[in-house]
C-alpha cells in the first residue's frame, strides 16, 4: 500500500510510540509485506527467523521488536508488537468505510458499462468503459477494472487475503493480517461465474490483459497473472504466485504459493504445481512434470503387477 503522500519517519515513530534508529529525517512512501517490498517502503518483522530476510530486503524501514545491526541507508522503528504496529498503520490509512448503497458514490464507472441489479460496487472502485458486470457480483473497495471486461454472476473481486500472523503463545493462534492491497484487472479480461479473486495483503493482485477465466476459479492474494492466459474451471492459485503470459491451466489445476510459471506453459487437468515451472512446456501430474515423461511413468506403473508376476514366476523373492 502506498501512502497518499510520503510520511516522515519522525511522525511514524511518534504515531507508533516507536524508538527510531537511523536517518530520522527520511520519508516512508508505503508499507508492504516481504514478498512485495520496494525502496521507500516500511516492512515489519516480529520473529528472529525472519530478521535477516527483512533487514536485507528492498524495504528501507523496518518495524521490529529488537535492536539488530542494519545497513547504512535504512532505519529501524523499535516496538514491542510489530504486527500490532502494522495493523495500526493500515487502519489509519485505509480505515473501514461502511457501505450505504449498492454502488458507492466514490466509484467511477466508465461510459457504456452495464451493472446488473443485485451487484455491489464498493468505495474507490474504478471500472472502465464497455464492461459487463452480471448479477450478484461483488466488487470490493479500491478495485481497479479496465475496459471491455466481463464478470459473470456471483463472482467476488477484492475479498480479503487468506493471510494470518501465527503465534502459538496466545489464545488465538491465527490473527488476520488486515488486507490493504487491491485487485487490478486489465483490459479485455473475462471472468466466469462464482470466481474469487483476493486483494493483495499490502500490494496488488493483477490479472493481465486478455486473460480468460472459466467458472469457480480462485486467485490468491498478491498473485500476478500475465496477459492472454486461459484458466479452466476449478483452478486454484495460492498467494504471491507469478504467472507469465500465455499460460494455460486446465481444469482443477492447483498451484502452490510463492512460485513462478513461465510464459506459454500448459498444465494439464488435475495436476498439482508445488514448485516453479519453466515456460514453453506442457506439464501433467503431481508433482507436475513434463507431460510426456509423466505419461511414460503411468504406463510403467500400470505394468508393475505384470512385471511382479514375471519376477515371481522366475523364482524371485
Amino acid at each position: 500500500m502506498k501512502f497518499p503522500s510520503p510520511v516522515s519517519l519522525q511522525w511514524m515513530a511518534a504515531f507508533l510510540g516507536a524508538e527510531l534508529m537511523g536517518d530520522k529525517n527520511d520519508m516512508a512512501t508505503g508499507i508492504n509485506e516481504l514478498h512485495k517490498v520496494e525502496k521507500g517502503d516500511l516492512a515489519f518483522v516480529d520473529h528472529p527467523k525472519y530478521y535477516d530476510t527483512c533487514i536485507n530486503s528492498a524495504a528501507s524501514f523496518i518495524i521490529i521488536n529488537k535492536v539488530v545491526p542494519y545497513p547504512e541507508g535504512k532505519a529501524l522503528l523499535i516496538v514491542d508488537q510489530p504486527f500490532e504496529a502494522y495493523l495500526k498503520i493500515v487502519n489509519h490509512f485505509r480505515p473501514f468505510e461502511p457501505a450505504v448503497k449498492s454502488v458507492s458514490d466514490s466509484a467511477v464507472i466508465g461510459e457504456g458499462t452495464y451493472i446488473y441489479p443485485g451487484s455491489f460496487v464498493g468505495h474507490h472502485v474504478v471500472i472502465g468503459k464497455n464492461c459487463m458486470i452480471h448479477p450478484n457480483v461483488s466488487i470490493l473497495d479500491y478495485t481497479i477494472i479496465g475496459n471491455n471486461v466481463v464478470i459473470q454472476a456471483g463472482t467476488v473481486i477484492g475479498s480479503d487475503a487468506f493471510y494470518y500472523n501465527t503465534k502459538k503463545d496466545r489464545e488465538v493462534w491465527y490473527k488476520r493480517m488486515q488486507s490493504c492491497g487491491r485487485v487490478v484487472i486489465e483490459d479485455d479480461v473475462e471472468i466466469g461465474a462464482g470466481c474469487t479473486i483476493d486483494r493483495g495483503v499490502t500490494s496488488d493482485t493483477v490479472i493481465g490483459r486478455g486473460t480468460k477465466m472459466d467458472n469457480m476459479i480462485h486467485i490468491g492474494h498478491d498473485t500476478f497473472v500475465g496477459k492472454n492466459c486461459l484458466f479452466a474451471a476449478q483452478v486454484g492459485i495460492a498467494g504471491a504466485v507469478n504467472i507469465g503470459d500465455g499460460v494455460i491451466l486446465w481444469g482443477q489445476v492447483g498451484v502452490s504459493k510463492t512460485l513462478s510459471i513461465g510464459d506459454n506453459a500448459v498444465v494439464l487437468a488435475q495436476s498439482g504445481v508445488p514448485s516453479s515451472l519453466e515456460g514453453n512446456k506442457t506439464y501433467f501430474g503431481y508433482p507436475a512434470d513434463d507431460a510426456a515423461k509423466k505419461r511414460r511413468e503411468v504406463v510403467w506403473i500400470k505394468r508393475i503387477p505384470e512385471l511382479w508376476k514375471k519376477v515371481m514366476e522366475s523364482g524371485g523373492s
